[in-house]
């Protein structure tokens, strides 16, 4: 497939050699995100009707989404973060909807339409979100607090969800609101180069057409599913780059007469950790392609998520091992990918397929 052919050029040509100062310095290079939104992604997600030029494809979504995060994750959910306020509006939304936003987003240059899902409670579910909205004669009102919003100093436009009549819905809201507020950027443990903050909403009013899907709203677990489906993706490719990482290095890197390669402990390692990438791989496959057809993808596509966190945990750390000493050195990579790894579970809603 020509696009996922480019992608995979991308991030080997681009991606890669960018990531480590990206990561020191917290910063993505402009230029680099919006080569990266030249390549199409989205859009070929997006129907020409709507500024697009394609058909979604939830399996087209995650072998993109696996070469991307192979380069580097925080620039591949940079380079993701406006599909995630699209495509919920293509999924769930109404015509008029549809016609009026995806286009404005999806432009010939990356914008910063952002979504906001993430809540800071340590029992976290997104179809139980702490997040409310109201219904009022005007509209809505929403209270709450999101984290993990990336570019939300700068968006154009929130996508936000929310819990409203124990129901998840999606609202958009303009950063102009003068019940936003944008905190600091957010210091995280892993992918520093993408810049994230907490939003907070104090009794925010909407109208009644910023609600997605109009009066009859949307269902959001499609949406969810959507999500775990690219987030499992992301994980399989980080975990891939940090496999074959160790492997490359543990051929050449000799001791005790020989390459420890031919170590029976870093053997079976090498071993369990390809197993487990294409184990995962293959049930986020089924997931996606589960989405494709219509069918009930919430379970398979949670389960992908889970599986995904599990592996790219074991993998990136088993990688830092294989290197040793020089796996704790952050002039190599494999320390700053055991560090994103342990965020996988973590970025539900920062990418959809």
């Amino acid at each position: 497939m020509m696009l996922i052919d480019s992608v995979r050029r991308f991030a080997e040509n681009e991606l890669r050699p960018m990531a480590h100062d990206a990561d020191e310095n917290r910063e993505l290079p402009a230029q680099l995100v919006e080569k990266g939104w030249q390549l199409g992604i989205v859009q070929a997600s997006i129907p020409e009707q709507y500024g697009g030029f394609g058909e979604r494809s939830a399996v087209t979504g995650v072998l993109a989404a696996e070469e991307l995060a192979w380069g580097d994750l925080a620039a591949a959910i940079a380079i993701m973060t406006p599909g995630l306020y699209v495509l919920p509006i293509l999924l769930g939304g109404t015509e008029k909807q549809k016609e009026s936003l995806i286009s404005t987003a999806i432009g010939s240059n990356w914008k910063p339409f952002v979504s906001a899902i993430i809540e800071p409670q340590f029992d976290f579910s997104p179809l139980k979100m702490q997040t409310t909205a109201i219904r009022t004669d005007q509209g809505y009102t929403l209270q709450g607090k999101k984290v993990m919003v990336p570019f939300a100093e700068k968006a154009e436009s929130f996508l936000v969800f929310a819990n409203l009549d124990e129901t998840l819905q999606a609202f958009v809201i303009s950063p102009e609101n003068k019940g936003l507020k944008i905190g600091e950027r957010e210091a995280l443990l892993g992918i520093q180069a993408l810049p994230t903050f907490e939003l907070s909403l104090n009794a925010v009013s909407v109208p009644f057409e910023a609600r997605i899907g109009g009066e009859d709203g949307f269902d959001a677990q499609n949406i969810i599913s959507a999500s775990n489906v690219a987030i499992a993706a992301l994980g399989v490719g980080l975990s891939r780059a940090a496999y074959e990482f160790a492997l490359d290095y543990a051929k050449e890197r000799e001791a005790f007469g020989g390459p420890i390669a031919q170590k029976q402990s870093i053997a079976f390692m090498l071993a369990e950790m390809a197993t487990e990438i294409e184990a995962i791989r293959l049930m986020v496959w089924e997931a996606a392609w589960m989405l494709d057809n219509s069918k009930d993808a919430f379970q398979a596509a949670y389960l992908a998520l889970t599986g995904a966190s599990d592996m790219a945990m074991m993998v990136t750390d088993r990688a830092v091992q294989i290197l040793g000493g020089h796996g704790y050195i952050r002039d190599y990579p494999v320390e700053r990918w055991m560090r994103n790894g342990r965020g996988i579970p973590n970025f539900l809603g920062m990418a959809i397929v």
